[in-house]
């Protein structure tokens, strides 16, 4: 059915409403418009008179006037139009049905990952004590998100692990070459007359020559070497 063509034509044709003149004695019909005169008929076709079913067609085309049909086509096209709304909506809600469940999926499967990443985390962070220097144990317990809540702050907390194994490791080195590098200056050597045996050192040597105590215990303590007794 051309629903645009059937709109025109019924836009063009007498307005509704419609009603059926009959002449039961002649058994003629025509269809015509309310309050109007006889002779202004719509519909006067000779086809009407003397047919079996005359009266009940001219009935029906005065019910289906301009006015109905142009009615029955605005329903057609608001049904339509809410059709095509409803048909929109079931296809987004399609869509983001889609879409949140490849998101779930994506998070399910995110989900399984961080927790086998997290275990191995915690068995890694467990090990501090045995196998990881504190540092080590700071840098798995940043990468993986586990709280340390059991240790101070270091002063690099914002170095990347491996700056902060390098700034650990010069400075070892460093001091490893301080303590070699340091030197005892001993007191001048003294005769042993005066002195008594817990005053003085001897000096491992055939002269028999001995040290000052306290010049020793003095020349020790500048060297940074802490001295006991």
């Amino acid at each position: 059915m051309n629903k645009q063509a059937l709109r025109e034509a019924a836009e063009k044709a007498t307005k509704g409403p419609w009603s059926l003149f009959s002449d039961i004695d002649t058994k003629t019909f025509a269809i015509h418009t309310p309050r109007d005169k006889r002779c202004e008929n719509v519909i006067k076709w000779g086809g009407f008179d003397c047919q079996p079913n005359a009266e009940a067609n001219a009935e029906f085309i005065a019910a289906f006037n301009p006015k109905v049909a142009l009615a029955l086509l605005d329903e057609n096209l608001q049904l339509q139009r809410e059709k095509d709304a409803i048909e929109a909506v079931a296809l987004a809600l399609r869509d983001d049905m889609r879409n949140a469940r490849e998101q779930l999926e994506a998070a399910e499967r995110s989900m399984a990952e961080q927790s086998a990443i997290v275990a191995a985390a915690e068995k890694l962070v467990r090990c501090k004590g045995r196998y990881h220097s504190e540092l080590n144990y700071r840098a798995l317990a940043k990468l993986f998100g586990v709280i340390t809540p059991d240790l101070p702050p270091l002063v690099h907390e914002n170095v990347h692990y491996a700056e902060a194994v390098e700034v650990e490791i010069s400075a070892l080195r460093q001091r490893i070459q301080e303590l070699e590098a340091r030197v005892i200056v001993l007191p001048q050597r003294l005769s042993p007359e005066g002195y008594h045996i817990d005053e003085a050192y001897m000096v491992d040597d055939t002269e028999g020559e001995y040290l000052d105590r306290d010049a020793v215990i003095d020349a020790i303590r500048a060297a940074g070497i802490k001295v006991k007794g």
